[in-house]
């Protein structure tokens, strides 16, 4: 069996969980479903083990422990104390600079603990989640060190801000091992930066467990939070960022459809929250037939009840690295209104063939309109959410995606070790 050690993006754990309100425990006991796990249970499956490696300023010794669901190992490192810090002298004297933000990240890894653990675990190769970080860099040049291939996954991060880094960067790629990018635009833009040859990158789609056979719970999700069976539901599920994620465009379309319907027996069904949880709750007051479940969903079983319970999926981001949101709903057989946006379009590029009627950015007219359209049809929406379905099934299911990330993390490995 083959070891990975699997990088997550941000300098530290609580970056980015904080955010949302996991800590250490949660995560452990609760935090289940998305493209990480997923990742562990794909690669599960062709005898590939994933060993999860974090840095926390929250821990003064390395803390080892299982996660629940997957039963992945997980080792929290104590944050260098020249990260702690250069980390507050930046965002004290000089907050905005890109170049001393990058500085103090290249100082975020444990370097001497690291070793100790993918040592320890008997580690094949690492794989951060993105690239363009300094986090990326610092492996590299470890890999180097310890004749450890490593690799990256981008998830949507973005590219580098400021010159050093980038010049930094563009040794990195060419010594890594290679970088899977399952957006086609990213992975273009990736070739003409970088220069990177097209034999280094995979267009490997994020891995999505399916939904149990015994799994059901539409009705009673709906009449848990008061919506009728015939009621038809537009769902949207995600961190809760109007900008970045066109919040503002789905609901300027959804006022319009409730101005020129005001009989229809319809829902919107908002899933998540983020840092712009308070802009949203004020716009939502205004707002008619919408609930909002305002928080960070740990559970994947909730979640998939409250796919299962919509009708339409929509997701109107002006920008995403590659769009798990929508793969997740796809699974869910639900049909998809959605945004051009680079990132989105990767994941149904074929459309309407794929499942999904595709609108231009920024027009909440014509997203309306094609959310009438589904809402109305419920014979085409049936039609799309199965053909979106099959395409998961086809694309993205855990053993398939478990093959391709085998072949190309370990192409020397022995046929006889894949199941």
């Amino acid at each position: 069996m083959k070891t990975i050690a699997l990088i997550p993006a941000g300098d530290r754990f609580e970056d980015f969980f904080d955010k949302i309100g996991v800590s250490l425990d949660t995560f452990r006991d609760e935090l289940t479903g998305g493209w990480l796990f997923n990742y562990i249970k794909a690669l599960r499956l062709v005898d590939v083990r994933m060993v999860l490696i974090y840095a926390s300023a929250r821990v003064d010794r390395v803390v080892q422990f299982t996660h629940r669901d997957t039963g992945a190992p997980v080792w929290v490192l104590p944050s260098p104390r020249l990260h702690l810090k250069s980390r507050h002298a930046q965002r004290r004297f000089f907050p905005d600079s890109p170049v001393l933000t990058a500085v103090s990240s290249y100082f975020a890894i444990p370097v001497t603990a690291l070793t100790h653990v993918l040592r320890h675990e008997r580690c094949d190769a690492v794989l951060c989640q993105e690239y363009e970080h300094p986090r990326f860099d610092t492996c590299v040049w470890l890999g180097r060190v310890l004749n450890m291939p490593v690799f990256a996954t981008y998830q949507g991060g973005h590219e580098a801000g400021s010159t050093p880094e980038r010049l930094v960067r563009r040794a990195s790629m060419r010594l890594s091992a290679g970088l899977i990018i399952p957006s086609q635009h990213e992975g273009q833009r990736v070739r003409s930066t970088y220069n990177v040859p097209p034999r280094k990158i995979a267009a490997i789609r994020n891995p999505v467990e399916p939904l149990p056979h015994e799994f059901a719970g539409r009705h009673e999700v709906r009449a848990r939070i008061g919506v009728g069976d015939q009621t038809r539901v537009v769902a949207w599920h995600g961190r809760v960022q109007i900008r970045t994620k066109g919040l503002d465009v789905l609901l300027d379309a959804w006022d319009r459809i409730c101005r020129e319907q005001p009989h229809a027996d319809i829902l919107l069904l908002l899933v998540g929250t983020g840092r712009d949880a308070g802009v949203l709750r004020e716009r939502l007051q205004s707002t008619a037939r919408c609930i909002w479940i305002d928080r960070y969903v740990l559970d994947r079983r909730e979640l998939w009840s409250y796919l299962r319970a919509a009708d339409i999926y929509a997701i109107t981001s002006r920008r995403e690295g590659f769009a798990v949101a929508v793969l997740e709903a796809m699974a869910c057989g639900l049909p998809v209104v959605a945004c051009d946006s680079p990132g989105v379009i990767d994941v149904v590029p074929g459309g309407e063939a794929d499942g999904a009627i595709i609108v231009p950015r920024e027009d909440s007219v014509s997203l309306a309109g094609a959310l009438v359209r589904m809402i109305n049809d419920r014979d085409m929406a049936t039609r799309f959410g199965a053909l979106a379905q099959r395409r998961i099934e086809e694309e993205c299911s855990l053993d398939v995606v478990g093959r391709r990330l085998r072949q190309f993390l370990f192409p020397q490995s022995p046929v006889a070790d894949q199941h």
